[in-house]
C-alpha cells in the first residue's frame, strides 16, 4: 500500500488550522498563530504552504478569511468550521478529521 505523504500532510495542516481556529474562538486568529502551530507539528511548513491550505478551507466556507492591506490575513470559523472541528457535521474528504473514538 503506497501512502501519499505530500496528501497526507496537506490534509493534516488543513485539520490543524481548524483545530487552531477552534481554540481561538469567539476572536480568530492572524496568520502568524496559526503558522506558529502548524510548525510545532511541522518545524518545516512556509507562510505560503498555509495560506494554500487556509485559501483551501475558505473555499469550502469552513472559514472566513480578512486579507488586509498590509499583506497579512486574519482568519475565523464559519458556523459549519466550527461544526466540522466539534464533531457535529459529517467531514467530507480533503481533511484528515481524526475518526470519533469517545461517547457523546
Amino acid at each position: 500500500m503506497h501512502i501519499d505523504q505530500a496528501k497526507a500532510r496537506r490534509e493534516a495542516i488543513r485539520w490543524f488550522i481548524l483545530l487552531t481556529l477552534n481554540n481561538a474562538r469567539p476572536v480568530g486568529a492572524y496568520e502568524e498563530v496559526v503558522l506558529i502551530t502548524i510548525q510545532g507539528l511541522y518545524p518545516d511548513a512556509t507562510a505560503l504552504e498555509m495560506r494554500r491550505e487556509i485559501d483551501y478551507l475558505a473555499d469550502r466556507r469552513l472559514l472566513d478569511v480578512k486579507k488586509e492591506p498590509s499583506g497579512r490575513w486574519f482568519c475565523d470559523l464559519t458556523r459549519y468550521g466550527i461544526d466540522i472541528a466539534e464533531y457535529t457535521v459529517d467531514c467530507a474528504p480533503g481533511i484528515s478529521r481524526p475518526t470519533k473514538y469517545w461517547g457523546g
